[in-house]
Parts: structure tokens; C-alpha cells; sequence
């Protein structure tokens, strides 16, 4: 009778994960979301906090939760992006789990995520389903983003009874809850750190689909988020900012030629709106600092496009034309500008053709 130890041996290694967690005042969300993951770690599986500026003590006032957690301090407030460059930079697993410090797992949250890494070989990012409230309404089931370069949560919102349970892609994935595999993020390097915060994960979800890599939800892999949407002047900044510095590196040079006299004319609108809504001066702001950063947009650009493997009407095929975002919340309610942009959009993508 033939050994079945040569088959044994033979069959594919669960792989490690490592949790990254970036803390900055965090320890009264750490002390529910540590035991949850703490429970489900295995194997190899390490979890790294970063202490990113922390005025309540960081994670060394929830060490023993987790004592195992290796805790690493960035000197001060680095924000969400370089935070977890550092903390991935002290890794070395197949498979990295970013993991907001207030998105609590349930139960076979990690196993459903490590699952899927076989299940989909071409899945370079995937993410969790991100609920709200007690588990009961999403916060996102996966994200999109419009053309026009905004980036949104996926059925905000609504009850997570009716949320498809089938692994699927996505237009981009979440950074509360977002595995990416470690020879994607090598290779697109992980974060840029000057985005500091909002639109990080969009942006590495472009590159990584850009150079080939798909992005998909996982919704049996489960985690409760503390969330809620805010309009303060530094996000509007932020978002305007660094959504400007996703589209000039991520879009094929044909996609942002197609698309450019919309992107201006859409800074007009914004203009108006942000007058209207009290974020003038944030989004200003974001102008003059886009201007003030083209030279490394233009350098960050062909870094970028030097990776690509796939022609612009594949990676624009990404991109929604949907307008039910909170962050264009008015122009939604326009039927002209919901009809006039969905127009625009398959113009456009039979220009690409």
C-alpha cells in the first residue's frame, strides 16, 4: 500500500497573516477589537501595532490584551499611509491584513479572509464586509469610484440581510479592513506616504489593477466599524488633494485625455459647491497644493505607468458612472447631471475602444 505522506506534505501551506493596526488614540477601540482578533489568530499569524502620535498611551496601555503584538512607535502623528508602511515594513508573511483599531471582527473573520488568497491567485487586495451599528447595516461591501475620481462605501447603509454573499470583484478596496498580498504590495510599494490620510487605499487599489492585480470582497469575512461620515476642512482637503494625485498617476495617458476637460470643468462646480457648503478654503487649498506638487505628480506618474499591464479600456471598465456617493450627494439628486455624466462616460469609453 502507497504512503500518503508524500501527499500529505504536498498539500498548499495555510498562509500567515499579519495584522497591521495603526493606533492614534485608539485604546478604548483596541480593548473590543483586540480579544476579537486575538481569538482567531494562528500559525505563523502576528499582529503589529503602530503607534502613530498617541496621547492616551497607546498600544502599551492594551499590551496585555495581546501581549504577543509586536508594538512599534513612528514618532509622532505620521497618519494612516506612512503609519502602515512602517508597520507592513516590519513583516514578512505572505498575506497582510490593514485593520482600522475600531473594526471589531466576528467570528471566522481572519479564515474567510486567508481563504480566499488560494480561492482567487489573482486577487492581489481583497476586503472585508464592513459593517455599522451592531452588525446589523453595511458601512461597505466593497468600493467604487467614478471617473471622475471620487471614491465611495459600497451599499452604505443598508441592511446586511441583503448583502450578496458571493466573493466578487470590487472597484477598489477598503483600508478598515483590506488584505493585500505581499508581492503586490512590494511591488506597487506599498502606500504613498504623503497622502497621510483618505484615498490611500483607492489609490493603491488603482496601481495594483493598473499592473495587472484584481480587488475583491470577501462578505463572510465580517467586521463591526465604529463609522461615520464627516465633512470637516482637513477631509475635504485631503480627499481633494490626494484624489487629484490618484488620477494623474493611476489613469492611462488616453483615459486623461478623454476625461480632462470634465476633470476642469468639475473644479468649477466645486468651486461653487464648497462656496455653498463653508469648505471654500479646504478646497483652495487642495488646488494651490496640486499645483505646488506637479513635479512629483508628473515623476510619481511614470513610475507608475511603467508598471501597467493592462490597456485603458480594462482599467476603465473599473470605473463606475454611478453618482450615490455621499461625497457628491447633490449632484446625485440632478437627473441633467446624473443623464449628462453617464453620456460622457460612454463616450468615452468608446473613444478607448
Amino acid at each position: 500500500m502507497a504512503s500518503l505522506t508524500p501527499a500529505l506534505s504536498a498539500a498548499p501551506a495555510v498562509p500567515a497573516i499579519t495584522v497591521v493596526i495603526i493606533c492614534h488614540d485608539s485604546v478604548e477601540a483596541l480593548e473590543s477589537t483586540l480579544p476579537a482578533l486575538a481569538a482567531q489568530l494562528a500559525g505563523d499569524d502576528a499582529v503589529v501595532l503602530v503607534d502613530s502620535g498617541s496621547a492616551d498611551g497607546g498600544p502599551d496601555a492594551v499590551a496585555h490584551l495581546l501581549p504577543a503584538a509586536r508594538r512599534v512607535d513612528a514618532g509622532g502623528n505620521v497618519g494612516f499611509a506612512a503609519g502602515c508602511d512602517l508597520g507592513v515594513a516590519q513583516t514578512a508573511s505572505e498575506l497582510v491584513l490593514l485593520l482600522n483599531p475600531d473594526a471589531v471582527p466576528a467570528p471566522g473573520f481572519l479564515d474567510a479572509l486567508r481563504g480566499a488568497a488560494g480561492r482567487h491567485p489573482d486577487w492581489g487586495a481583497w476586503q472585508a464586509l464592513v459593517t455599522m451599528h451592531d452588525g446589523r447595516e453595511v458601512n461597505t461591501s466593497g468600493n467604487l469610484v467614478h471617473w471622475l475620481g471620487f471614491g465611495w462605501a459600497g451599499a452604505l447603509g443598508q441592511p446586511v440581510a441583503g448583502v450578496d454573499p458571493a466573493e466578487r470583484e470590487v472597484g477598489f478596496g477598503s483600508g478598515a479592513a483590506l488584505v493585500v498580498r505581499r508581492a503586490a504590495w512590494d511591488a506597487a510599494q506599498g502606500f504613498d506616504p504623503e497622502y497621510f490620510m483618505y484615498g490611500e487605499d483607492l489609490d493603491l487599489s488603482l496601481r495594483l489593477r493598473l499592473a495587472g492585480w484584481k480587488i475583491g470582497v470577501v462578505p463572510s469575512a465580517r467586521a463591526d466599524h465604529d463609522y461615520t461620515f464627516t465633512k470637516g476642512d482637513y477631509k475635504w482637503f485631503y480627499l481633494e488633494r490626494n484624489r487629484w494625485w490618484t488620477i494623474v498617476a493611476a489613469y492611462p495617458l488616453s483615459l486623461l485625455l478623454v476625461v480632462f476637460p470634465a476633470l476642469l470643468a468639475l473644479e468649477l462646480a466645486l468651486l461653487v459647491a464648497a462656496a455653498q457648503g463653508g469648505w471654500l478654503r479646504a478646497k483652495l487649498r487642495a488646488q494651490a497644493a496640486v499645483l505646488r506638487s506637479l513635479p512629483r505628480m508628473l515623476r510619481r506618474r511614470r513610475a507608475v505607468q511603467a508598471t501597467r499591464t493592462v490597456g485603458a479600456r480594462a482599467f476603465a471598465e473599473g470605473l463606475t458612472a454611478s453618482l450615490d456617493s455621499p461625497v457628491i450627494e447633490a449632484a446625485s439628486r440632478s437627473r441633467v447631471l446624473r443623464t449628462a455624466q453617464r453620456t460622457f462616460w460612454r463616450g468615452a469609453l468608446a473613444v478607448l475602444r
